[in-house]
C-alpha cells in the first residue's frame, strides 16, 4: 500500500470511485442529467425487467444500472452527485407519510443492495425531533438489529449525544444516506446514494429538525452536493433547505482516529449554538 492510499484509507476516503465506461447508447442521457435543471429517470421499482425512460426515448433498465457502480467523485473530482440523480418510482415522495415511507424502503428494489443485506435500516428515534443525525449507511450489527448506530460506532455516537444533553430517541432521529448494507461495509456508490436520497429527504420534510448534523464526508456531500472536503466543511453552519447544517466526523473514523474527537466536540457545540439562536 503507498503513502496516498494509506492516507485516502484513513481519511475514510479509500477506494476513490472511478466511473465505469458508459455505452454509447446513454451518451444522450448523460448529456440530458447535465442540464440545470437535470433531467429525471423514472425507474419502476415494481418491473425488475422494465425500462427507465428518459426524455428522448427509452434507455434499457440494465444500462441505468450500469450507473450504479458508478462513484460520484473520481480523481477529476468533475462527476456531481446532481449528474445521477434519479426519482423514486411512481413520482415524487411529498405526499409520502411514515408508514408509506417505510413500506417504500422495505420493497426498495433500485439497487442491488437490497438483495444482499439481511433487512433495511429505515432509521430510528423521535419523529418530531429536533435533532436530525444522519451518517453513511449500515454496518454489519445494523443490517441484523435493523437499527442505525449499535455497533462501536452507535455506542460512540450515543456518549456524543451523551456530551451535549440529548439520548438517542429523546428529541433525536437518526437515520443514514443508504439503508442497506453495502457488502463488506464499503463506501456506497453514487448510484446507490442517488437512488436512497430520496428516502432521507422524506423523512426530514417529515421531521422538521432544527439542526441537522452530517456525520462523514457521504452524508455531508449528499444532503449539500458537494465534494468538499470534510476539513473545509467543518466550523461553519451549512443550509440545508433552510434548517441549518453542522458538519462533523462519523463516529467509525474517530474510533479509528480519537484524536479528532476534540473537533467533534467543537463542532457538536456549534451545532447547540446554532439550535439556541433559533
Amino acid at each position: 500500500m503507498d503513502r496516498r492510499e494509506a492516507m485516502l484509507r484513513e481519511l475514510n476516503l479509500y477506494p476513490l470511485w472511478e466511473r465505469r465506461h458508459v455505452p454509447e447508447s446513454m451518451h444522450s442521457v448523460e448529456a440530458a442529467v447535465a442540464q440545470e435543471p437535470p433531467a429525471e429517470v423514472t425507474v419502476s421499482s415494481t418491473d425488475v425487467s422494465g425500462n427507465a425512460s428518459v426524455s428522448g426515448g427509452a434507455v434499457p433498465r440494465a444500462e441505468v444500472e450500469d450507473l450504479f457502480v458508478a462513484g460520484p467523485y473520481g480523481d477529476s473530482g468533475e462527476d456531481s452527485l446532481r449528474e445521477f440523480q434519479i426519482k423514486i418510482a411512481g413520482g415524487p415522495l411529498a405526499d409520502v407519510d411514515w408508514p408509506e415511507l417505510r413500506q417504500k424502503v422495505r420493497g426498495c428494489e433500485l439497487c442491488a443492495l437490497r438483495a444482499g443485506c439481511t433487512q433495511t435500516v429505515f432509521g430510528a428515534g423521535d419523529e418530531q425531533a429536533d435533532w436530525l443525525f444522519v451518517g453513511e449507511a449500515p454496518g454489519a450489527d445494523e443490517d441484523v438489529s435493523g437499527e442505525p448506530f449499535v455497533g462501536q460506532a452507535g455506542r460512540l455516537l450515543d456518549n456524543m449525544l451523551m456530551s451535549i444533553g440529548l439520548a438517542r430517541g429523546e428529541n433525536v432521529y437518526i437515520a443514514n444516506v443508504i439503508k442497506c448494507r453495502p457488502e463488506e461495509d464499503r463506501h456506497p456508490h453514487v448510484g446507490e446514494i442517488a437512488a436512497c436520497l430520496p428516502y432521507l429527504k422524506r423523512q426530514i420534510a417529515l421531521i422538521k429538525p432544527r439542526v441537522i448534523v452530517a456525520l462523514g464526508k457521504t452524508a455531508a456531500s449528499a444532503l449539500l452536493d458537494t465534494d468538499a472536503t470534510i476539513a473545509s466543511l467543518r466550523g461553519e453552519i451549512h443550509d440545508y433547505n433552510g434548517t441549518p447544517l453542522v458538519v462533523t466526523y462519523h463516529p467509525a473514523y474517530l474510533l479509528r482516529s480519537p484524536m479528532e474527537k476534540a473537533k467533534a466536540w467543537q463542532d457538536l457545540r456549534l451545532a447547540v449554538a446554532t439550535l439556541q439562536k433559533k
